[in-house]
Formats: C-alpha cells, structure tokens, sequence
C-alpha cells in the first residue's frame, strides 16, 4: 500500500464541462463568434497556466458497518452515507489533484486588476482541470483493476459531503502524502492551492 504519485497529468481540456461551469451549453446557448472567440483564448490562457498533479492510494476495509468504516491500516471513519456508497466494498482508492499555484496567482491578479470576465473563466478552467484529473487517476486505477477482475464505482464521495465531515480531509491528506505535490492544509482543513480536491472511491471485487 504505497501511495502512487502523479507528478504531471496530461488530459484533453474538458471543453463542454468548462463552458457548463461558465453558464453556457454549447450547441444551445448562442454565442456570437467575437464573444466565443475571447472565451476561448481566455480558456487556452488558462490552461497554459494549470499544472496538473495528482495522488492515488488503495486502502483494504476492515469492514462497514454503518456509520463505521474500519480500515485495515488502522483508524475509521464515520459517515452513514460514506459507508452506504463503499456497501460490498473490500478496498477504498483515496484520491487527490492539484491544478498548481500559477493559475491560482492569475485569478487573483484578474480579481484585483478588475478584469473579472478572464478571471471567471481562469477559475472555471482551473476548477474542471483539476476534477478531470480525478477522472484521470480512477481510469488508471481501473486499468490495472481490471487485471484483477476487480472495479471503481461509478462515482466519488469528497469530504464535506453530507455527513462525512471536512474533517475527514486531513486525514486524507495525510495518507495520500499530498505535501509532495505542492498542497498544504490550514486549520479549517481547507487544501492549498484552492483548486485541490480529495475524494474516496469504491473497489469492487
């Protein structure tokens, strides 16, 4: 059980969920092409920007007994409806990534020059990125999975969600040694930079 570092994620830009994020559908919202042409040089800026890295590691479950859920390496955790999504679980894949503190410091110099629109933008760019990058991290865990007949659910339950308090996160952050790619954790448990995400993952056998 050692923690697989991902120090560079390569992914498409997740164009449609960006311009979901931004309040657009594209192919039914209409755009004329000067307003779509500005957003998506503001996109491809954004993306020069983000320095996608990641974190993986699969812990087996003692058991689940809700609201327990008992790993084998030692401690628990308690969340009614962590334990209901992990039902039929024998392993948890805790995970994390990190869209890098460069586009952090350009959403913040947009907020302060005023230039609110590319801001908004750089922030939704930055937001899909590091959340296709968890995408990214359970496609090759299910790729060596398969190898085992063995699966990921279908989703992730992140830390903050329903009765699976945000405390819970420093924890994570600690398993998944998460320091190594350049995020830090305040007292709130609140992950630095601010588009980093952690998120707990069925296995199935």
């Amino acid at each position: 059980m050692q923690v697989q570092i991902f120090p560079s994620i390569n992914i498409p830009l997740p164009m449609d969920a960006i311009y979901r994020c931004l309040g657009y559908k594209r192919g039914i919202t209409k755009v004329d092409e000067r307003k779509r042409e500005e957003i998506e040089q503001h996109i491809e800026y954004a993306a020069s920007l983000v320095s996608l890295k990641g974190a993986g590691l699969r812990i087996p479950l003692e058991r689940v007994d809700p609201p327990l859920i008992v790993l084998k390496t030692g401690g628990d955790i308690r969340s009614a409806k962590l334990a209901g999504f992990l039902k039929g679980c024998k392993e948890a894949l805790f995970i994390g990534s990190t869209a890098g503190n460069t586009v952090m410091d350009a959403i913040r110099g947009d907020t302060e020059d005023g230039d609110m629109t590319r801001g908004v933008v750089i922030d939704a760019v930055a937001s899909e990125m590091t959340d296709a990058a968890l995408d990214w991290i359970m496609g090759f865990f299910n790729r060596l999975l398969a190898r085992e007949n063995a699966r990921l659910t279908k989703g992730r339950f992140s830390a903050g969600y329903g009765d699976f308090l945000l405390e819970n996160q420093k924890m994570m952050y600690d398993m998944l040694e998460l320091d190594r790619i350049g995020i830090t954790i305040n007292e709130n448990f609140i992950l630095i930079p601010e588009k980093s995400v952690t998120a707990v993952v069925g296995i199935h056998a």
